[in-house]
């Protein structure tokens, strides 16, 4: 198995690369941008990109995912629930201060529940709305490895300022769909450093009751 986790674009989004050594193929979730990194690594892993996986539709998670698809040929995949963040780029991009990048509409949905990755290491998707209507988690079982997106952080949650956040959302999201996994499942948020489930239960102060938000 190959697993890394890089930080890219001008926001350092957490770009991860699972590869299957065996099959040489390779899933790639939330190429934010430097997509001639992300492309010249799989290039030398001799992996053959089979699936594009967009944890929610701010632009530091989804800016790069066309350019990486003319590149590859591999489909995007991103929750319908968040197209209305893709059809406001121009505005996402005016935030930051930075050009729009050329975005379009998925090729599949990430809907709850769907099967995804590789077949060798399968992910379910966790829908968890809360810091966007369409944020997803990717939960790899037999990895003990989830994917978070911008939904739980080490020691913090995801904003909920933004169009189509929700502060009890996401909460619940945390609280319903992600505390429920075992303790030793080991978190790769959308930014920062790695966590656990347990570490999560037990230590970040939005998950402890009474933190009004």
């Amino acid at each position: 198995m190959i697993l890394e986790t890089f930080a890219v674009g001008p926001l350092q989004c957490n770009c991860t690369l699972l590869g299957d050594e065996a099959a040489g193929e390779a899933i790639v979730i939330d190429p934010g941008d430097d997509i001639s990194r992300i492309h010249k690594r799989l290039t030398e892993l001799k992996l053959t990109l089979k699936q594009i996986l967009i944890t929610h539709g701010h632009i530091d998670h989804v800016g790069g995912a066309l350019k990486l698809k003319r590149l590859t040929g591999a489909p995007i995949l991103l929750n319908e629930n968040d197209l209305p963040l893709l059809k406001m780029m121009d505005v996402q991009a005016a935030w930051l201060g930075v050009a729009t990048p050329e975005v379009a509409p998925p090729d599949e949905s990430l809907a709850d529940g769907m099967k995804v990755g590789l077949a060798a290491y399968p992910a379910e998707v966790i829908h968890t709305p809360g810091h966007t209507q369409g944020s997803v988690c990717l939960h790899f079982a037999p990895l003990n490895l989830v994917i978070a997106g911008d939904t739980l952080f080490a020691g913090s949650i995801g904003r909920t300022d933004l169009p189509g956040g929700d502060g009890r959302q996401i909460i619940q999201s945390i609280e319903s769909r992600l505390l429920c996994l075992r303790d030793q499942t080991r978190v790769i948020p959308g930014h920062g450093p790695a966590t656990t489930i347990g570490n999560e239960r037990k230590s970040n102060p939005f998950l402890q009751g009474g933190f009004s938000l």
